[in-house]
């Protein structure tokens, strides 16, 4: 079932009957890729013309082909069934039809995929498992292409197809929709399009005269290279003007998936079959046994240096320079997809994404150097680094009592330089936010070690007034508290916000990165309050930056019995962790931090497994966003 709590709900994640101490910890541990932003990029990067193409569907098929031998096989279905293929007149909406061509320039953060998950998805008991899944998947991808357009995706997880139809025995399935472009439109789109060496090698390989009449690439990759192919695609698989999807992905429920890496052996990756029908929709296939027009990957289909092979006997590799080097050898049987890789026995020494078979217990992902990378570049997409992930802020929400109940928030900076920061100690705002109960005038006081180094009460008392108001980060309430400081590096401070005069109520502490160019990172809050019920559990906050940035891997746990071993009284008991992400749905969850062996094996990799096993932790790669964890 799929967990979601409104902005201002009553969390009850950390629950408890009485009064309890605890300690969360939100850690950095490494970077990986970004997942999806919540911006609208629009449908076209710059339309070239207002044309109208013949828009078709395709469909891409992943099935087992020997239970007993863990291995699976992707084959293309005809696409004259009739259940699954329409042929129509796309009309373009108006917006993708420029009046003035210098008027249709779009200002994205790069390229991104916007899932709509069917409800045989969110209605899942394992939902959350399924959805991040899916998002770590499309994360990959919005962290390696910089395409500043927005590719829609509906995604299922049925044992039946968009149709109603049965899976049968296949793992996944692709239905995505395909334009009919004339040669020379797609061709001088797709030359116009070049941004990297690998388009420049393979541009150079392209035939002076046309291998086929027409091209046909999917709406996506259309898109890419400024042609106008808009969306067309409907929930069941047919296409027409206004259909909202580029494509279809859906995964067979029947099968073994399992949505968290490593695989066991007796089950299929989930993650790595999804990028696998998600290239599929992006544009990766040929048009061996499927028409006579080309798709954009048999532009680039060698048998030798010089020779090109765009039929399915002999053999065929894929090759950016002429059939000189051979990147990987395209499957030719008939059993698997022709626009496959030629894949091993399993256990496979080479388990790429878009092998035509997959074994049980391997997992692979598209990067920049692996083949199917390489050729998303050469077809269209623009292949390039995210700018790395940080915390560009990280806080803690929770109830402030007097003496040892105080909010205090540990910080540590990561890296080699120093780190100037913002640290804020917020009340009266929380108002504003539907808060009940804010902290009506917070101090706040930084200390590193026992030593003191600076402390205020209402920032715009502070001699450090004018460089707080620079900073762009002033409390929004003349009684709140804030702080600058340069942290050292691997050196341990600690901010503590108490009402003034004794008073309490719900505040917040928090760090700001003011210098996110330096080498360094604000890498770590570990938190100790009073912990109580609904409005008054302990809140975990951190803003993964910037917005067009790779993913981050972030390590949040929850302590309770420790804190007795080290003098704490009434430490929570039995604290139990959520992770929230900015629209109020829960992505991870965690009881005991042993309980899921693959998670536990993450955390003990990090080397910040708690220390009793009825503490809370979790591991997540989480998109540039906002979450909390709870």
């Amino acid at each position: 079932m799929n967990k979601t709590l409104a902005a201002d709900s009553n969390f009850r994640a950390l629950r408890s009957s009485l009064p309890f101490s605890l300690a969360v910890f939100v850690t950095l541990c490494s970077v990986g890729a970004a997942l999806s932003r919540a911006e609208e990029a629009g449908q076209n990067q710059n339309p070239t013309t207002s044309e109208v193409y013949q828009a078709r569907a395709g469909e891409h098929i992943a099935q087992p082909v020997s239970a007993a031998s863990g291995l699976a096989g992707d084959v293309i279905e005809p696409q004259s069934l009739a259940n699954e293929v329409a042929r129509h007149r796309v009309a373009a909406p108006p917006a993708v039809v420029p009046s003035d061509a210098s008027a249709t320039n779009i200002t994205s953060p790069g390229l991104v995929i916007t899932p709509t998950f069917d409800t045989s998805i969110t209605g899942n008991p394992n939902s959350a498992a399924i959805q991040a899944m899916i998002n770590q998947a499309i994360a990959i991808y919005q962290s390696l292409f910089s395409d500043p357009i927005n590719v829609k995706i509906f995604f299922r997880y049925s044992n039946t197809t968009p149709n109603g139809s049965s899976m049968g025995t296949s793992l996944g399935r692709s239905n995505f929709v395909v334009y009919t472009i004339p040669w020379n439109t797609y061709k001088n789109a797709l030359t116009a399009d070049a941004r990297t060496g690998n388009d420049a090698t393979a541009n150079a390989s392209l035939p002076a005269t046309s291998l086929s009449t027409n091209m046909t690439p999917s709406s996506a990759n259309g898109r890419a290279i400024g042609l106008n192919t808009p969306t067309a695609m409907f929930a069941n698989g047919t296409v027409g003007a206004g259909g909202p999807y580029d494509g279809i992905v859906t995964l067979n429920s029947s099968q073994p998936f399992q949505f968290s890496r490593p695989p066991s052996g007796s089950n299929f990756d989930a993650l790595r079959t999804t990028e696998h029908e998600i290239d599929e929709v992006l544009g990766l296939g040929s048009y061996i046994g499927n028409g006579s027009d080309l798709r954009p990957q048999d532009l680039f289909s060698w048998s030798a240096p010089g020779t090109r092979n765009l039929t399915s006997t002999g053999s065929r590799y894929f090759s950016i320079n002429s059939g000189n080097t051979d990147i990987v050898d395209f499957n030719q049987s008939s059993n698997g997809d022709f626009g496959d890789w030629l894949s091993d026995v399993c256990p496979q020494t080479n388990s790429y994404v878009q092998n035509a078979f997959s074994c049980k217990g391997q997992f692979s992902d598209v990067t920049t150097s692996s083949p199917e990378g390489i050729n998303l570049d050469v077809i269209g997409y623009n292949l390039g680094s995210a700018p790395p992930a940080i915390l560009g802020n990280i806080s803690t929400r929770l109830r402030v009592l007097s003496g040892d109940n105080a909010l205090i928030g540990g910080m540590i900076a990561t890296g080699t330089a120093p780190k100037r920061v913002i640290i804020r100690a917020i009340g009266p705002s929380l108002t504003g936010l539907g808060v009940p109960g804010a902290l009506a005038n917070p101090t706040l006081e930084l200390f590193q070690g026992s030593t003191l180094l600076f402390s205020n009460d209402d920032w715009n008392n502070s001699t450090q007034q004018a460089e707080i108001a620079a900073s762009g980060f002033a409390p929004g309430n003349t009684l709140e508290s804030a702080i600058i400081w340069t942290l050292t590096p691997g050196q341990g401070y600690t901010a503590i916000v108490r009402g003034i005069s004794g008073t309490t109520g719900v505040g917040v502490v928090e760090a700001y990165d003011l210098d996110q160019a330096a080498a360094s990172k604000l890498g770590n809050i570990s938190t100790r309050g009073f912990v109580d019920v609904d409005d008054n559990v302990m809140i975990a906050g951190l803003i993964v930056t910037p917005s067009n940035g790779a993913s981050l891997k972030i390590l949040a746990r929850a302590l309770g019995p420790t804190l007795t071993g080290l003098g704490v009284p009434n430490a929570l008991a039995n604290p139990t962790l959520d992770l929230v992400n900015a629209s109020g749905t829960v992505i991870r969850s965690n009881d005991n931090w042993k309980d899921d062996p693959q998670q536990r094996a993450q955390i003990e990799a990090a080397g910040l497994a708690p220390n009793n096993d009825a503490e809370a932790a979790l591991v997540e790669t989480v998109a540039p966003g906002a979450y909390t964890a709870i």
